[in-house]
């Protein structure tokens, strides 16, 4: 058990609030570059392997391969080999947490904008 002074327990709610933050900061470093998007889209329907999908971008195979680490260190990517291919499955779960986190502001402003709304008709404006 811990005593009145330990900081144990904080600290790991820190460690936790500190390593959500890293994951949102990843998600949507992640989905910010519209190649990395196109990657998710093309990923939705089934998976594919790293050159079916380079073979849809002007660049090299090297170049979608960065993209792509990018997107598995954010958690959307999920990658198996087998033999020499590199499959590459969609995995939306981390995409959750984002949302999560937007929809917050979505809220905000939606309060905001009915009590704009509300007062531009007490004023007689439409």
């Amino acid at each position: 058990m811990y005593g009145l002074t330990t900081r144990k327990p904080a600290a790991k709610v820190n460690q936790l609030v500190k390593h959500r933050r890293r994951q949102l900061d990843a998600v949507y470093r992640a989905i910010a570059h519209p190649v990395r998007r196109s990657v998710l889209d093309r990923l939705r329907p089934g998976g594919a392997t790293v050159t079916e999908l380079a073979g849809h971008y002007p660049m090299s195979l090297v170049a979608v391969s960065k993209h792509i680490r990018v997107l598995e260190a954010a958690g959307l990517v999920q990658r198996s080999v087998r033999g020499r291919e590199h499959h590459l499955t969609l995995d939306p779960a981390a995409l959750l947490h984002a949302a999560s986190w937007l929809e917050t502001y979505r809220q905000f402003w939606e309060v905001r904008l009915d009590l704009l709304d509300r007062r531009l008709r007490a004023r007689g404006r439409p």
